[in-house]
């Protein structure tokens, strides 16, 4: 079924085709949505208003609480995801609630006591927002934030305002379709690893494709209103960007995590992760996470490091040992030709190959599969089967989701 009878969404389709252009200066000419204010305040006059937001949620050098706040809204609650509202909290560590020190408000963290904003939560407010930095892989959690938000919306009725921002790595899709039974925290719905939506995008994919709660896809059927203004109500609008597409490499102003330190890590990190599902490190506790892995019995003559404990890694695999193995690390450039458009599975299957115990490489939680969405790949690995021969596996999910990802586009395609 069209989208247009599933949801109320209004999408700002105001950027001209003629302004996508693929761009040489890192993004520097794209809007947010949050920078767009001139098109979402006058909707927010004289609402109480509920923020979910983090240390990304940045309207140029001021964040999004301030300058609602600044501009008259009133916020009276922020809702925080993984890291916390700050940025600050370690990967996989609950974050209490709390009030932000600056404003005063109350700040409710959404990877704590619950993951979705209660009734309660939201009895005292008229228009919820969202608007956090995603990375577009998977396995990062902030996706998962989202549908639990959007979920809450639509069961209370509450209207969503996600203003959209660009994805980093948005500019090509690949990695197998996640399985049900391997559904997550990390990883809730049947889509690839490197998905090449923006966060605006994938809110319309989980609302059109009913992925939702049964309670939220039933709240979902309406009808579209196309031209929105201040005074029609909306259900769910995404605010676009501007001067954005799908071959913009964007620079992110503020990085998105405490383990995602530079671009760099940005672009490996679907390739890298992997690693967590192994004995490896894959970086935490150094300077450049997701950049480097390595492992104490691997060959001494491989490039080396020393992981320890520091703030948003405090606990981690083979700290204060040393570990040899790779940097895949350089200028921007390099990384991303060294990626070239795809998850670099050559750098993990010559890592088992070099590992002296094999039996042992895979975690005995089977994290893998988690990261993976399935228990094949593992397998296939374990097999001795080529990168080609494992990419073949995950060619007919990648290819029917393709179809269904063009259907929520907001932005002109890569190339």
């Amino acid at each position: 079924m069209k989208l247009c009878l599933l949801l109320i969404v209004l999408i700002l389709l105001l950027t001209p085709g003629s302004l996508f252009a693929q761009k040489t200066d890192w993004g520097k000419d794209v809007i947010t949505g949050a920078e767009r204010m001139d098109v979402y305040l006058p909707m927010l006059k004289g609402k109480k208003v509920a923020v979910f937001a983090n240390q990304t949620s940045m309207v140029q050098r001021t964040h999004l609480v301030d300058t609602l706040l600044a501009s008259g809204i009133k916020v009276v609650k922020i809702f925080g995801p993984e890291h916390g509202f700050r940025g600050t909290a370690d990967f996989g560590v609950k974050v209490g609630d709390e009030k932000d020190e600056k404003t005063g408000i109350p700040v409710i963290s959404l990877y704590g006591k619950h993951r979705k904003p209660t009734v309660d939560d939201l009895k005292d407010v008229d228009v919820l927002i969202f608007d956090i930095q995603d990375v577009g892989v998977r396995f990062y959690t902030y996706i998962s934030s989202l549908e639990y938000y959007l979920e809450a919306a639509l069961e209370n009725h509450k209207p969503l305002l996600i203003l959209d921002r660009p994805n980093p790595n948005g500019f090509y899709v690949d990695g197998p379709i996640l399985q049900p039974k391997f559904k997550s925290f990390i990883g809730m719905q049947p889509v690839p690893i490197v998905y090449g939506l923006t966060i605006g995008e994938y809110a319309l994919l989980l609302a059109g494709e009913n992925m939702l709660s049964d309670a939220a896809n039933k709240a979902n059927a309406y009808n579209v209103t196309t031209k929105p203004t201040a005074d029609t109500p909306f259900h769910v609008q995404v605010i676009k960007c501007k001067y954005y597409d799908h071959n913009t490499k964007y620079q992110l102003p503020v990085m998105p995590s405490p383990n995602l330190k530079r671009m760099q890590a940005i672009y490996l990190y679907p390739t890298t992760c992997f690693f967590e599902g192994t004995v490896f490190s894959e970086g935490r506790g150094t300077a450049t996470p997701f950049e480097v892995y390595g492992h104490p019995a691997m060959p001494s003559n491989l490039y080396s490091f020393i992981p320890k404990p520091m703030d948003g890694a405090k606990e981690s695999k083979n700290y204060f040992k040393t570990c040899y193995g790779y940097n895949l690390g350089g200028s921007k450039e390099e990384v991303l030709q060294r990626i070239n458009g795809r998850i670099q599975l050559r750098y993990f299957l010559e890592a088992y190959k070099q590992f002296p115990g094999k039996d042992s490489f895979f975690l005995k939680t089977n994290f893998i599969s988690k990261l993976t969405g399935n228990d094949e790949f593992s397998k296939q690995v374990k097999q001795g089967l080529s990168e080609e021969q494992i990419r073949k596996s995950w060619e007919p999910g990648l290819s029917e989701y393709k179809k269904v990802r063009k259907k929520y586009l907001l932005y002109d395609d890569f190339k």
